[in-house]
């Protein structure tokens, strides 16, 4: 039995989704980034209502302990890059070109509910071996499906400034196996995509791989269809 232990976040990838979250495929679809500081993923959680019947002495005579109902998560996650392209993505606003057609800024036009993204995050982990010819150990953390973006409070002075996105996951999602390589496939590790699919009620997944994260870069990153299985 495995007993990985949280390191330290690694890597993001950031991949947008439609209005029924089917991952979008072709260019400009994607983006992989190391540049943030944390992300939090907070249980939004209905506690419902307890059932008890209490008699005129006070004595309680049957008691019933309400069964929550999960919402969902709310993301938080904190980045320092102000690349249009991750903020475009998280966001849902459009960006500003520049003559030759490249992104160079961004607009705050209000909260785009409509758009969404999936949120991928690699951890690396202690206390596991490595498998033979590994390269490493990563927890992986996938949110398939993630609305309403919204930029935080912005303040720019004389200290770094690290902006928040903030967001809501969604279930009901098409994420299936996913369009990307995240897991090792048979005893040789060879990279492959998810090898059972999200269900869609689900908002999360996590497991151990071996499968090195993407390389970061400060441009937008296609999503191929071909390799992409949805369930």
């Amino acid at each position: 039995m495995s007993c990985p232990l949280i390191a330290n976040a690694d890597v993001i990838r950031i991949t947008r989704v439609d209005q029924c979250g089917n991952p979008v495929c072709g260019d400009d679809n994607s983006f992989v980034a190391e540049c943030f500081s944390s992300i939090a993923m907070n249980n939004n959680v209905d506690d419902g209502d307890d059932i008890e019947y209490k008699a005129a002495n006070g004595t309680v005579c049957g008691y019933k302990k309400a069964c929550p109902t999960f919402r969902g998560f709310d993301m938080e996650l904190n980045i320092f890059s102000v690349s249009p392209e991750i903020l475009e993505l998280l966001t849902g606003q459009p960006v500003v070109l520049g003559f030759d057609g490249t992104p160079i800024g961004v607009d705050t036009c209000g909260v785009a509910c409509k758009t969404g993204f999936a949120l991928e995050l690699w951890a690396e982990v202690l206390g596991e071996e490595c498998a033979e010819g590994a390269e490493g150990q990563w927890l992986y953390f996938l949110l398939p499906w993630i609305t309403n973006g919204l930029l935080g409070d912005l303040e720019v002075g004389s200290e770094a400034v690290t902006l928040q996105v903030t967001g809501a996951t969604r279930a009901g999602g098409s994420w299936g196996v996913g369009p990307y390589n995240v897991m090792p496939i048979d005893a040789a590790g060879t990279p492959g995509p998810m090898l059972t699919p999200l269900d869609s009620s689900c908002h999360r997944r996590i497991f151990l791989t071996t499968t090195p994260p993407p390389t970061p870069s400060c441009e937008y990153q296609p999503v191929v269809c071909n390799s992409m299985s949805l369930v």
